[in-house]
C-alpha cells in the first residue's frame, strides 16, 4: 500500500493533520497497514520500519490512538497518529504537533432512546430531533464518530462520559465543543473536529487536540 498513489490524501488546513483514506472491494484493510502507509509517506521512511504500539498504557486494551515508537519527527518529537478500518475502508491520520483520534461509524447506527441518552447531550438530542429523518441519521452518526474520535485522542479517561459534552452539529466546517465539563477542561486541550468524506454508508471523523 502506497499513500502517495493509492487511496485519497487530505490535508486538514495549512498546518493541520494529514489524512489517508483507502478503499478496497476485496476485504477489510488493516488499520495498521493504512497507518503505516501514511506515516511512511509523511516521514519518508520504509513502512516496515515503523513501530506502533496499539495497547492502552493504562489497561492494555486497544481503544486509544497508538504510540508511534518510530519514526520521530524531524525535530526529534513524537508523531501523533491513529487509524480505523471497517469492511472495504481504512482511514488514518497523522500530526506532528497535536494528539489526534479517528473513528468510522455506520450511517445506520442503532437508533434507540436509551442509546441517545448515554451518547448525546440534551442540546445535541434537541438539535437532532429538529432534523428530517435522513438528515438526522447522517448527523447522528457524524456526532458519534466525532465523540468516538475524541475518546481515542484523549486516551484512557473513564470520567469522559459522552453525554456530558455537547459538540456543534456536523457541517462542512471544523466542529468544536459547545458545552464542556471541568474534568476535560483541566486537560488544557481545545479540540477541533473534522468530518472525512467516505463512501459506502459510513461516516468518518478526526478529533485534533489543540
Amino acid at each position: 500500500m502506497d499513500a502517495s498513489q493509492d487511496g485519497e490524501r487530505l490535508e486538514l488546513g495549512e498546518r493541520g493533520p494529514s489524512v489517508f483514506a483507502y478503499r478496497t472491494a476485496r476485504r477489510a484493510p488493516s488499520a495498521t497497514a493504512v497507518l503505516r502507509a501514511l506515516l511512511a509517506d509523511r516521514a519518508e521512511v520504509p513502512s516496515d520500519d515503523i513501530e506502533l504500539d496499539w495497547s492502552c498504557p493504562d489497561c492494555g486494551a486497544r481503544h486509544v490512538a497508538p504510540v508511534v515508537g518510530y519514526p520521530t519527527t524531524a525535530s526529534g518529537g513524537r508523531w501523533h497518529a491513529d487509524a480505523a478500518a471497517v469492511p472495504g475502508l481504512g482511514v488514518a491520520v497523522v500530526d506532528r504537533r497535536r494528539p489526534v483520534g479517528i473513528a468510522i461509524e455506520p450511517v445506520d447506527l442503532v437508533d434507540h432512546a436509551a442509546i441517545d441518552v448515554a451518547a448525546f447531550h440534551p442540546t445535541e438530542r434537541a438539535g437532532l430531533d429538529a432534523l428530517g429523518d435522513d438528515e438526522r441519521r447522517v448527523a447522528r452518526a457524524g456526532l458519534w464518530a466525532r465523540k468516538a474520535a475524541l475518546l481515542r485522542a484523549v486516551g484512557h479517561s473513564r470520567f469522559l462520559e459522552p453525554a456530558r459534552i455537547a459538540l456543534t452539529m456536523p457541517d462542512d466546517g471544523p466542529g468544536r465543543i459547545e458545552r464542556s465539563v471541568p474534568e476535560f477542561d483541566a486537560l488544557g486541550a481545545v479540540p477541533e473536529f473534522h468530518g472525512i468524506p467516505v463512501p459506502g454508508g459510513w461516516v468518518a471523523a478526526v478529533a485534533v487536540l489543540g
